[in-house]
């Protein structure tokens, strides 16, 4: 290419990063920012601010269902069609969250919202994939990432200042400019790419790895079902999820061949994804409430109190591949997944009263192991797969990642609302006693889930730095 058209096609390029960029940071920024406003919202909807696990469960369930089908989708209809739906998808479903009266309204707005919010960066990555040369693809998703890290610095605290001096309607009433824009923008730069070799898509496997995706996490949230109920529900979703890979093993074009879990780092990071963000991923859910329900403090003084953890997340990314190269994947993975679950256990012995600096330092304490973990465990993860299993590993991944969100998120609830029918009535005392155990039990899942990366290989090590990580969980 000459410079010339190096030149020429320069400001179009850049108008479609930065379209990606944005569409990225609205996924980002919806699921952090309200976490903090979950307790106002129980106010306005006459329910239990323990129990609103549901609003946060939904969408990122949605977005796990959906992941696995969206390239799929994006080479069928066009890059620009469903990108441009996408961001349609997400403004309604963010003015049907504004307008809901009840908790079942919310959470079925809250799926419609997942839909779009699903595609924006998968579809968004396909466009730069197709258009971007090879030589600067790194360069443009590190670009891209940047407000993958700026959504969750800026959510909670976000999330606290509109509850607080608004209403917590405005926390989603703010995604209908933007979205208007973004239609606009995509219309102008999204360039309509589809794929050259139309894969017939596996509409069978796909239809039973959902089903059993979306009943083992409402399996571990009860959604107001008798406890037989939810072992029918959780035997269902086991079954489906197994009827899958038996299928996939015997189908030309599975939706995820299992041939991908004989590459080792890729199963074993993939199990270890799952089970270690079990734990972990609860905590962007657990610390808000804990802060406003037992602590009293306000929206956006606990809105704030949340920057620490992503201020030493970002902070710690510099120090993670020159960690890996020295010790090792799995001395890292298996310490620090042990000093995860620790420090998020220590939130155990939260109180009131405590000194300020305490809090803080568990807080970055946190953030910091937190994210070289989600570093360690997407590298090791994809680190082996070669050009024609690194698009479908890759799209595993992402799908785990929400797996395991929504399914952490519905688990602590769960547990947490366990623990509250023990401890007694829904005083701030009680609720205290709750959430201790809630952290120390959810720390001690964390913990458990180091077993998992002992099976790594002691000899791989990050022998390249870490790659960009563009799916927006870590």
């Amino acid at each position: 290419m000459t410079p010339e058209a190096e030149t020429a096609v320069s400001p179009a390029r850049k108008s479609l990063l930065w379209l990606v960029a944005v569409g990225f940071f609205m996924q980002t920024l919806d699921a952090t920012i309200i976490n903090t406003a979950l307790p106002a919202m129980a106010a306005s909807l006459g329910e239990s601010p323990l129990r609103m696990q549901s609003v946060v469960v939904a969408y990122a369930l949605t977005m796990a269902m959906l992941i696995p089908a969206s390239g799929w989708i994006a080479d069928r209809f066009g890059t620009r069609r469903i990108f441009f739906s996408a961001i349609v998808l997400f403004a309604l479903g963010s003015v049907l969250c504004a307008l809901s009266h009840s908790l079942g309204q919310l959470v079925a707005a809250r799926v419609v919202q997942g839909l779009g919010g699903a595609l924006l960066l998968p579809v968004g990555r396909l466009s730069l994939l197709r258009t971007v040369p090879r030589g600067e693809f790194l360069q443009a998703m590190s670009f891209v990432a940047i407000p993958g890290l700026i959504g969750p610095l800026l959510g909670p605290t976000l999330g606290g200042w509109l509850v607080q001096y608004a209403s917590w309607h405005w926390i989603f009433l703010i995604n209908v400019p933007v979205g208007l824009a973004g239609c606009i923008a995509t219309l102008k730069y999204m360039p309509d790419l589809r794929g050259v070799v139309q894969k017939r898509f596996d509409g069978v496997g796909y239809g039973l790895l959902a089903f059993g995706m979306v009943a083992i996490s409402l399996s571990l949230d009860g959604v107001g079902l008798r406890q037989g109920g939810v072992m029918v529900v959780l035997i269902f979703g086991f079954a489906s999820v197994a009827a899958y890979w038996l299928r996939a093993s015997r189908t030309p074009e599975p939706l995820f061949a299992p041939s991908l879990f004989h590459v080792q780092t890729l199963s074993i990071g993939l199990i270890g994804n799952l089970f270690s963000r079990l734990g972990s991923s609860c905590m962007p859910f657990l610390v808000p409430l804990l802060l406003q329900v037992s602590m009293g403090y306000s929206p956006v003084h606990a809105g704030l109190m949340m920057l620490p953890i992503a201020l030493a997340g970002m902070a710690m990314k510099r120090f993670a591949t020159p960690l890996i190269t020295r010790h090792g994947y799995r001395r890292v993975l298996v310490i620090n997944t042990i000093l995860v679950g620790c420090t998020m256990a220590s939130f155990g012995l939260t109180a009131p009263g405590q000194p300020m600096a305490l809090h803080l330092l568990q807080l970055l304490a946190f953030g910091a192991v937190n994210s070289l973990q989600f570093t360690a465990m997407n590298t090791i993860t994809l680190k082996d797969l070669d050009g024609s299993m690194a698009s479908s590993g890759n799209s595993l991944l992402s799908m785990v990642q929400m797996l395991a969100m929504s399914m952490g998120v519905a688990a602590a609830g769960a547990v947490l609302a366990g623990y509250n029918g023990i401890f007694g009535t829904e005083t701030a005392a009680h609720t205290l006693d709750a959430f201790q155990a809630t952290f120390a039990t959810m720390g001690l899942i964390t913990v458990a889930s180091a077993m998992i990366f002992w099976h790594l290989p002691a000899e791989v090590r990050a022998a390249h730095p870490a790659q960009p990580e563009v799916s927006g969980q870590g």
